[in-house]
């Protein structure tokens, strides 16, 4: 596999780095920023064995002050992870912060940063921002792999779109992919995710950018995976200790469901797993959802202000085709949703999606009412789809088919409040671009 030069030399330095810092021997993967509000963002990092962790920390508007986090004693039970919640922070301010581990501090050779967002409203425009996606991130271990080409490559992608420098980056389902050992047993689920994380060139995109994430089946379970997986408890487990989103279900029943906002975009992460019936089951009502899930839904939509609100699932939602694992595979729930968007009036719907392993986005017109979009972002590194230019995937915007080639997105949200408009750019592993749209808020009323 051909490594981009650059990431070449950060792989080499932090080689170097783990032989003149013995501590870094006890890192296993990150340091990672999770969640960002005004006052609280969320650090996380694992360590190779039992470890004491915390986080130094300065406002890059007065260095003169550094502050500590509080000491997290990393265990067994939990992947020996940390996930630490930097408190009482204010409001639209960028900050530093260096890792500690056994009292010894461990230096990285790229940057340590995060945010908290800007306190805007009442007082002026909302800020623009940047938040890339993708899904689909499949990364070798040729012990537990199939035997013959490798599924995963280019993890140089991970270069290309930390040096976009995004505020954020949402990734949306198939992030780990399970193998047939790992399925069935806590310990196998724990290694593919630790596994997964600690691909050196992943590690400077987790260190400065935000990181949220939904899951699809690889992450969840096997293939084509539903409610009925033996260890989705497990998994879920493990998604919670892997990531760092701000809340894990809704209304008090299990799953990866939340919500979080990034200054005036409210973006919707859904469970499509947790309470999916099997895809050809004929016994009752089919859903992907499940009754609770669909109603906080709508009635948070309902709620929403945003100019966008954006809807995170693993699976496409508009694509007409029945096939794999579309919404339209379950055509009643998939009307149910699209009739209630539409019948409670909301506004600035977009879908987000991945799944498909290529890349485009479906535009469904609707009589009397504003467009809705769905964009499809696949593969971050697992192997790209080839013949996919025949699927009659008749909403295709065209010129936004991208097939072939591991790709992600940026999306761009900036304007005054009153016009805020999202711009959709997708780029190939080098960070080339492949296309782009802009959208206003104002065309989706």
């Amino acid at each position: 596999m051909k490594r981009h030069p650059i990431l070449s030399i950060v792989i080499l330095l932090m080689t170097l780095a783990a032989g003149l810092f013995p501590q870094a021997e006890l890192l296993q993967s990150g340091p990672m920023v999770g969640y960002s509000e005004m006052r609280e963002v969320l650090l996380w990092v694992q360590t190779t064995q039992p470890a004491r962790v915390k986080f130094a920390y300065v406002d890059t508007a007065d260095t003169t002050q550094k502050l500590f986090t509080p000491e997290v004693q990393t265990e067994k039970q939990s992947a020996y992870i940390a996930k630490v919640a930097v408190e009482n922070l204010e409001p639209g301010h960028h900050y530093r912060y260096k890792l500690y581990i056994n009292d010894q501090l461990v230096k990285r050779p790229y940057p340590l940063s995060f945010q908290t967002q800007k306190l805007w409203q009442w007082r002026e425009d909302p800020p623009p921002f940047s938040i890339a996606v993708g899904s689909c991130a499949y990364i070798n271990e040729p012990v537990y792999d199939r035997p013959g080409k490798p599924y995963g490559s280019e993890y140089e992608i991970f270069q290309a779109i930390f040096e976009k420098h995004p505020d954020a980056m949402l990734w949306l389902g198939d992030n780990v992919y399970l193998r047939e050992a790992d399925w069935y047993s806590r310990s196998g689920i724990l290694h593919r995710y630790t596994h997964t994380r600690s691909v050196p060139e992943l590690q400077p995109l987790l260190g400065s950018v935000h990181h949220y994430a939904i899951w699809d089946d690889h992450d969840y379970g096997p293939n084509d995976s539903d409610r009925s997986f033996r260890q989705k408890e497990q998994t879920l487990q493990a998604f919670k200790l892997f990531w760092g989103n701000s809340t894990y279900g809704i209304n008090g029943k299990p799953g990866i469901t939340s919500m979080f906002q990034w200054a005036d975009v409210d973006f919707f992460l859904l469970d499509n797993r947790y309470y999916r019936t099997p895809n050809h089951y004929t016994g009752g009502n089919r859903t992907i959802l499940g009754e609770d899930q669909f109603n906080w839904l709508i009635e948070a939509l309902t709620y929403s202000k945003a100019p966008f609100k954006i809807i995170a699932i693993g699976g496409q939602v508009l694509n007409p085709v029945a096939k794999y694992e579309n919404y339209s595979n379950y055509p009643a729930e998939r009307e149910r949703l699209l009739n209630a968007i539409a019948h409670e009036n909301i506004t600035g719907v977009i879908f987000l999606t991945g799944d498909r392993h290529f890349t485009e986005l479906s535009k469904l017109k609707r009589y009397g009412r504003y467009p809705l979009y769905d964009l499809t972002v696949s593969p971050l590194t697992a192997g790209p789809a080839t013949k996919v230019k025949s699927e009659a995937n008749y909403l295709r915007v065209p010129g936004t088919l991208v097939s072939g080639k591991h790709n992600f997105a940026i999306l761009h949200v900036e304007g005054p409040r009153k016009d805020r408009v999202l711009t959709i750019t997708v780029y190939d592993k080098d960070g080339r671009e492949q296309w782009h749209k802009s959208i206003r808020a104002n065309d989706l009323k």
